[in-house]
């Protein structure tokens, strides 16, 4: 995904998929919280669960997910598995939200369509 071409802004739908992807996987609260959690170190899903406060079938589907996207990896270790980030560029892609955010101030919060009011609205009506 090419954002920008010698200086030129590439404006088409063309190649977009894979960053759709890669912020979808991103864009669930618990994906994102193991992604945040797992930036500080190596954690089985026994502790993210723990960590979270999630259900550990919860966590498991999620680290699946982030693993068949390529952003975790699991290491073994007798019949446990360790799980960190695959990535060190997704740290800092989320160091530059954590400053675009800072920039925007609460701009992307009050967003009517994504903003935190929006989610919670979208969580209650699916249920």
């Amino acid at each position: 995904m090419s954002i920008m071409k010698q200086g030129v802004c590439l404006a088409s739908m063309e190649g977009v998929e894979p960053g759709v992807a890669l912020f979808r996987s991103l864009g669930d609260p618990a994906r994102l919280a193991i992604v945040r959690r797992l930036a500080a170190g190596e954690a089985r899903v026994s502790e993210l669960t723990a960590e979270l406060g999630l259900a550990q079938s919860t966590v498991s589907s999620h680290v699946s997910c982030l693993r068949d996207c390529g952003l975790v990896a699991g290491r073994m270790e007798g019949r446990r598995v360790f799980y960190s980030l695959a990535r060190p560029e997704l740290l800092d892609m989320l160091a530059a939200a954590e400053v675009l955010l800072a920039a925007t101030g609460n701009a992307v919060a009050l967003c009517p369509t994504y903003g935190t009011d929006a989610v919670v609205e979208a969580t209650a009506g699916a249920r």
